[in-house]
């Protein structure tokens, strides 16, 4: 398959972030998804989300796994790092690059049915084990490339193009990850920019697992009449608990203005999340109440979305490991090999 590549020229009064780069710079490939779909809204958002955090392309590493979700990567971040891995593995191989890097800021792309599905046990150990990066589901609620059969994430009773009844009970990736300890995690709609991009900034800037589970409609099998992924049905029982605005390296300024409150939360890397909270006494902090809040919504066919839990202390998988400061792939046959006198202590702290 060969993708059309976008041209190089572009105007040269285009507005540049702190490195110098452009909005196209962060772009990749013209993408061969259906014209609406939610997924091109996502990659949009990414896109915006690097440019803005003014990111260098070459430090990022994207991974996918397969679906139309995981073709996804091809059109954003042309010079990042790039990885297309089998069906539901993404996560283990991202977790491998991880261990092997830690200096990447690692970002897997899955769907539905790549981790609900076939990678529902890569998913659920990549978040217990906190790799430190943003996993992103674009769920649709259906497998789109063999033509909109139900998926693990479809709601039961929701109804096919066709007029299938779903008789299964979903899998509720939010509910999962915040059950296995994700650190951040979130969900949001492609529809909603305003919502997704400071969100992704967010999850960008978070140390740990970070998750955002992405409702984005299947304009071809899911976008109709019964379906509960659609455009028309999200916008209608979208309840935002909260948005946000991303400050990198500045103090917060906060104004006096009514309705709402300001809660800041401070990451640790410094920067700063400003919640303007919508959601009378919703705390995200809570890890057991966003978990209870989020059935609760569910049970009153709401789709909540926002930033729903954080830990701005928590560790990751290099912390739990212990590894050295410097990325492991790095180090060299002195750094590997002690030597004998160092084996030998080893051996005699195991008697």
């Amino acid at each position: 398959m060969t993708y059309l590549q976008k041209p190089k020229l572009h105007h040269p009064q285009l507005p540049t972030n702190g490195l110098g780069f452009t909005h196209r710079d962060y772009e990749g490939a013209i993408s061969t998804l259906c014209a609406g779909c939610g997924h091109d809204s996502i990659s949009s958002a990414i896109i915006q989300a690097c440019f803005e955090l003014s990111l260098p392309p070459h430090r990022i590493a994207k991974l996918s796994g397969i679906g139309c979700s995981s073709k996804t990567p091809t059109y954003f971040l042309g010079q990042a790092h790039g990885f297309n891995s089998v069906h539901g593995r993404m996560p283990s191989v991202l977790t491998g690059a991880n261990v092997a890097n830690r200096e990447l800021i690692y970002l897997g792309v899955s769907g539905d049915g790549d981790s609900a599905s076939i990678g529902l046990g890569q998913f659920a150990h990549s978040i217990r084990r906190g790799v430190n990066m943003v996993y992103i589901v674009e769920n649709n609620g259906v497998y789109g490339l063999t033509k909109g059969q139900f998926s693990a994430t479809s709601d039961l009773g929701s109804k096919s193009k066709k007029g299938a009844v779903n008789t299964d009970s979903p899998i509720d990736l939010v509910s999962m990850a915040l059950q296995l300890g994700a650190s951040f995690v979130g969900r949001s709609f492609s529809g909603d920019k305003r919502q997704l991009v400071p969100l992704i900034k967010a999850a960008i800037n978070h140390h740990g697992a970070a998750f955002i589970d992405c409702i984005s409609p299947c304009i071809a099998f899911n976008n109709h009449a019964g379906s509960t992924k659609g455009f028309d049905f999200v916008r209608e029982h979208n309840e935002a608990v909260n948005y946000m605005d991303v400050m990198i390296g500045r103090e917060p300024i906060v104004a006096d203005y009514a309705p709402g409150t300001v809660e800041v939360v401070t990451q640790h890397d410094g920067s700063v999340l400003r919640l303007r909270k919508l959601v009378e006494h919703y705390d995200p902090s809570d890890r057991l109440a966003a978990i209870n809040y989020l059935q609760e919504r569910s049970a009153s066919g709401e789709i909540v979305t926002g930033l729903l839990y954080v830990d701005p202390k928590a560790d990751d998988l290099h912390d739990h490991l212990n590894t050295v400061a410097r990325p492991l792939n790095e180090l060299g046959t002195a750094d590997l090999v002690p030597g004998a006198a160092a084996l030998d202590k080893l051996n005699a702290s195991l008697r």
